[in-house]
């Protein structure tokens, strides 16, 4: 609805002060000539905003304007009390914060929103930590946090390979949690680099400071170096018959890029099996997880994930034969 987009872009430039049309744009998922017209209601309505087009320009709110009025609908504020706390906020010491936050916004919400809150606590749960995942220890995650808030250098030990170690000056970016793990992006010897925080041995706060990149996007940034890490592990790729009844569930250990392979693949043969191209890390990881599927698929290429499957699936048959011998 147009009210509500007009309110967000009010609560936009009142949070972030200065920006552009593109960028309002982007956020609301409308176009520029749009964002334009909702200024021009807003400045009609007597909102104090004004708009600077062309290099330079932008939206903004004067400074002494502000407004006290949320405007949430019940849909957002349902959706506001399904937050928990994730796992990573707890590691980083602000869960106890942002609960305060979320009460606080409670008590200003009127009397009749103010049910919602149990209401949804008892209705979703919202639990971010996979199944048997590991916690990783990261002792010095609050050290890190405090010099990328004071934009001072940190000296670090990492942890390399075979345990051996290395000390680094770095210029601390920011944090990023992905699954359960924290990734530290940091400027060293004059390149941006990723590291994960679990494998610092030792942090130290440094007294200088730096000066970090105007034009620097931690979102961009990890998104472009994720998928850059992605590409470059390595692949085995494995020729295999699979059983028509093992089919559906492929993607759900593949992934979605499975699906193609799927569609692509030739008809069933005189057995309903189809033969597919699936990719591996490694001859080792794709011997065990074609192992665990037992009988539902069957390796064609490369010969030596052939012979070493074979290998195995022949002592485990030897020794439960043994243990049966044994047993008589």
């Amino acid at each position: 609805m147009r009210a509500d987009r007009l309110l967000s872009i009010l609560m936009l430039l009142q949070a972030r002060g200065r920006m552009t049309a593109q960028k309002l744009a982007e956020e609301l998922e409308v176009s520029v000539r749009t964002i334009y017209r909702d200024m021009d209601a807003l400045s009609t309505a007597g909102v104090p905003v004004y708009c600077e087009r062309g290099p330079g320009g932008g939206c903004e709110l004067l400074d002494d304007y502000r407004t006290t009025l949320t405007g949430l609908t019940q849909d957002e504020v349902r959706a506001l009390f399904m937050l928990s706390i994730p796992a990573p906020l707890a590691d980083l010491g602000v869960s106890q914060d942002l609960r305060a936050a979320l009460h606080k916004l409670a008590a200003a919400l009127p009397a009749y929103h103010r049910g919602d809150e149990e209401r949804v606590r008892q209705r979703i749960y919202l639990d971010s930590v996979g199944w048997f995942q590991a916690t990783e220890p990261v002792p010095h995650l609050q050290t890190i946090q405090r010099a990328i808030w004071e934009d001072r250098k940190l000296h670090l030990t990492y942890r390399l390979p075979f345990d051996t170690r290395a000390e680094w000056l770095v210029e601390p970016y920011g944090l990023v949690a992905k699954a359960g793990a924290w990734y530290l992006v940091c400027v060293r010897n004059g390149q941006m680099r990723t590291h994960r925080v679990s494998l610092v041995f030792d942090a130290r706060l440094c007294d200088e400071s730096f000066e970090r990149q105007a034009d620097f996007d931690l979102a961009a940034y990890w998104q472009a170096w994720s998928t850059q890490y992605e590409k470059n592990q390595p692949h085995y790729a494995a020729t295999v018959r699979v059983t028509r009844q093992l089919v559906p569930f492929l993607p759900l250990h593949f992934g979605e890029a499975v699906r193609e392979a799927i569609a692509q693949a030739g008809p069933p043969d005189n057995e309903g099996w189809i033969t597919l191209v699936l990719p591996f890390e490694t001859l080792e990881a794709a011997r065990t997880q074609i192992l665990s599927y037992g009988r539902a698929i069957e390796v064609l290429g490369p010969q030596p994930l052939r012979n070493s499957v074979l290998d195995y699936a022949t002592q485990i048959v030897a020794l439960y034969a043994e243990r049966a011998g044994e047993e008589m």
